[in-house]
Order: C-alpha cells, then structure tokens, then sequence
C-alpha cells in the first residue's frame, strides 16, 4: 500500500523536525564529553606553592594537592619552592606522597632570590624533576639539633663547588676528598658529637642518599649538603648534577623539560608539557586556618588568653564571657601544640609559673611567688618550641610584652600590699579598739554602751555616767571593755 504524497510529506517533516529537535541533545553531550576529557587532552600542569617554613599546614596542602591533581588528570604537578626549611615530619609526608604520586612531580626554586634550604633540598631530591630559576640557592641540609644547639665542633669550610676540604688536618668525621667516584662510608665511631646528633645526623645522610640514588642525582654532595651544610647557587647544582634544569620562569620551565623521560611506578614516562595549561591550586580554607593556629606565635597566644580567660572566670564567676573565650582559646592551643614538635618541659614550665602567679594574688608572699612565677613563665615560653627554623619559634617581643605585663602586674599587687599593711585595721574586733562608745546608763563594773547603733554589754573598772564617751580597749565576744573617754 502506497502512502498518499500529502501523508508523506507529513512524515518527512515529522522525520526532520524530530532529527532537529535532538541535534541539541546530540550536542550537548559531545561538550560535557569533550570538557570531561579536556584536561586529558589540552593538557594541564598543576602548580602548588610553598612558601615559607615548611609545618603541619604545609604537608597537608601539598599531599591533598597531589591527590586532587591526580583525580583531575593533571600531566604534571609543579611545586614551587622558597622555604628555608621546616619540621623533618612535615618534610617526610611530603616525600612519602611524592614517591607515591603517579603524576609526574616537578619541584621548581622560584622566583629568582628564592631558596630549598634544609628540608626543601630534600624535597628537591624526591622529584622526579628538580629545578631552579636563576639567582636563587639550595643546600643547608644539616638537622638542627633539639632547642637549636651548637654541635660539639664545627664542620670544615667546603670551597666553591661543595667539595670538601681534605688534607692531613681534616678533622675526625669530615669526607676525604677521594669520595668524589666511591660512595661515602658511615663515619667513625668516634665522630665529634652525642650519640644523638651522630644518629641523626647519619639518619638524614641515608634518607638524602636513598633519594638521590632513586633519581639519579649527585648523592656525594647531597651528603655533604646534611653533614657541612653545603649550599650550592642554581648553575653550580646544574653543573654537578644536583638539578636538572635552569628555567627563568614556569613557561620556560614546561618548555625545557618538554619530551624528557621520568620513572614514575616502575614506568618510563615521556614528558609532553610544552603546551601544557598551568593551573595554581590554592589551599582550602581548612588548611589556612591550620596554617594560623600552628603558627608558634599564634599557639602560644592562645594559650596565655586561655589560661587567663579562666582565671578570670574563677574571680568573677557568672561572667561566662572570659570563661568561654578562655576554653576555647586554651582547646585549640592545645590542638595546636598536639600537632607541633612541643618542648613538654617548657611548657610544664609555663604552667608552673602560671600557677605561682596566680598564687601570689591569695598568699602574703611579698611578691616572691610572682617573681619565681614570672621566671619559670619567660624560661617555658623561650623553650616552648623544639624547633630552631625561622617561622616555627614563638617572637621574642610577644613573650617580652606578656613578662612585662606580668612583672607590672605583680609590683602592682605589691605595693598594693604593702600600703595596706601600713594602714590600721577598720574592721573585726581589731578595728575596734580605740574607738568610741556611748554610756547608755550609768554603771560600774557592769553596764551598757552604744557603738555602732547597737547596745553592748560593757565592764569597766572606773564610773561611767550616762551619755558619757568611753574607750573601747578590748573585746572579749560580745563585751566590750571601755575606759572614760
């Protein structure tokens, strides 16, 4: 059976109209496929920043960074480096995350003037490219010592280029200068030192030649960079092979180590990042706000608002205001010191003189309690922190300002004390003696006065009239003994 051409027509139209209509769906899937899949194929190079001293806040940005760049499929990861080191703990998380990192890691000393001290030439070490731009340095490596101890006896100066000095004066512990094609041996039992500065120090030696073994990076001055602090200026780490490249900015960068091979898990990558996009990753507002409270300074101001909001409570309870304020503040300084390497004996100290302090205001001490108090306080507060790096120490003037207050304080509640000592007792029993008393009759021996709007019973040895003014020169629990006035 034929279709009339009217009916036809119809169904052609019908046909078209309805081929249009899904023309849009048709496309809108192709975009939300193709945005799916761009970063796969334009390319994106993932750029973490680190800035400053390397601490708890730190670690967590860049192992959460790495783990979003991954899900984004992100061909390369930047971490742009200007630290002068920071807490070895921090430091290992952000190693152990760029081991494990199936992206590619890129570890960039940038802008020029900037440096990887201490635990940033570590962390250069771990990627699987390190690179530097002109005018900046690396090196320093030496852990410091718990409280920022001097060790038993200074390293050798190290001559241009990071080669030890050598010679027959070469003190015990310092690297010959033969160790340039055979690797270093672990150093004499009788290094210069503690038991624990050479466990430590020979820690970190192993951990930096580990790395640069893995990388294929010079691990004779890595080893000198722990036990001399070598530094090193970017073209001399290029020169011995300490980085991989020299770049003036991240463009430059994306474009020299363009077609270059990595190891990443057990693979030979081939790097494509000439015309890659670069995407900065910023820190959520949760690490920010980690970054603030584990702040050294910030820590410990929280705690002395904490300790002192209490006490406030206690003198004035009700007021909920002080008393709130000072849990919370006092909860997250202790939040705070659970996450940053903490010296319990300082701040056992700090408590201590806290608490002598606030003795002071209920015993007749003199002032003797808030000195020691006041001591034991700005001696906690120094040593508070075992961390010697710059950012991760409590500033000396905030512990100046709060010993200051301190010492105001408890010269105040001493000269307080004093000028009420010199003053005579108004009130008790004691109070008084001397004073006035009105005769309400006449009595001798035994009668009754007035003092104070009230009747008392009264004995006196001489007559007393009545109306007549008497002293009072003792009390015996509701008697008084008067005299005519």
């Amino acid at each position: 059976m034929k279709t009339p051409p009217r009916r036809a027509r119809c169904a052609r139209l019908a046909v078209i109209a309805l081929s249009l209509g899904a023309l849009p769906a048709m496309s809108d899937v192709g975009t939300q496929a193709h945005d799916a899949t761009a970063p796969a194929d334009s390319g994106t190079a993932a750029v973490l920043e680190i800035n400053g001293a390397i601490g708890p806040a730190t670690s967590r940005y860049v192992v959460r960074g790495l783990a979003a760049a991954q899900k984004s499929a992100a061909r390369l990861v930047v971490l742009q480096l200007d630290t002068p080191g920071g807490l070895d703990s921090a430091m290992r998380d952000i190693i152990r995350a760029i081991l494990a990192s199936p992206v590619p890691v890129v570890s960039y000393v940038s802008p020029s003037g900037a440096r990887a001290a201490s635990a940033g030439t570590y962390i250069l070490y771990a990627s699987h490219i390190a690179a530097m731009a002109p005018a900046t340095n690396l090196g320093a490596a030496t852990p410091v010592s718990i409280g920022g101890e001097e060790p038993a006896s200074a390293p050798l100066p190290l001559p241009s280029g990071g080669k030890p000095s050598a010679g027959p004066g070469a003190e015990p512990g310092s690297d010959k200068s033969d160790q340039g094609n055979t690797p270093a041996a672990s150093p004499p039992a009788n290094l210069p030192g503690s038991a624990m500065e050479r466990k430590v120090v020979n820690d970190a030696v192993a951990y930096i030649r580990g790395l640069a073994e893995l990388r294929g990076r010079n691990a004779e001055w890595a080893e000198q960079a722990v036990r001399g602090a070598a530094s090193l200026s970017a073209s001399a780490a290029l020169q011995q092979k300490v980085i991989d490249v020299i770049a003036r900015d991240l463009p430059d960068l994306l474009t020299r180590i363009d077609g270059r091979e990595v190891h990443v898990e057990n693979r030979t990558v081939t790097l494509a990042t000439r015309d890659l996009a670069i995407v900065h990753m910023k820190p959520d507002w949760r690490t920010e706000l980690l970054a603030v409270i584990t702040n050294p300074t910030v820590a410990y101001g929280l705690m002395v608002i904490g300790i002192w909001g209490l006490l406030l409570e206690g003198y004035n309870p009700g007021a909920v205001l002080p008393g709130v304020v000072g849990a919370i503040c006092l909860l997250i300084a202790l939040f705070a010191f659970q996450i940053l390497s903490v010296n319990y004996a300082g701040l056992a100290l700090v408590a201590v003189g806290t608490g002598m302090i606030i003795a002071e205001f209920f015993l007749p001490a003199y002032g003797s309690l808030g000195i020691g108090g006041l001591i034991a306080f700005v001696v906690g507060s120094l040593i508070l922190f075992d961390s010697d790096v710059p950012g991760l120490n409590v500033a000396r003037p905030l512990i100046a300002a709060i010993a200051t207050a301190g010492a105001l304080m408890i010269a105040g509640i001493v000269y307080l004390a004093t000028g009420a000592m010199r003053h005579p007792v108004v009130t008790g029993a004691q109070g008084m003696i001397g004073a006035s008393a009105e005769v309400v009759a006449d009595f001798i021996g035994k009668g009754r006065v007035r003092y104070g709007g009230e009747l008392w019973n009264a004995r006196s040895s001489s007559a007393l009239r009545e109306g007549e003014q008497a002293r009072i020169v003792k009390v015996e629990g509701l008697t008084l003994w008067v005299d005519p006035q």
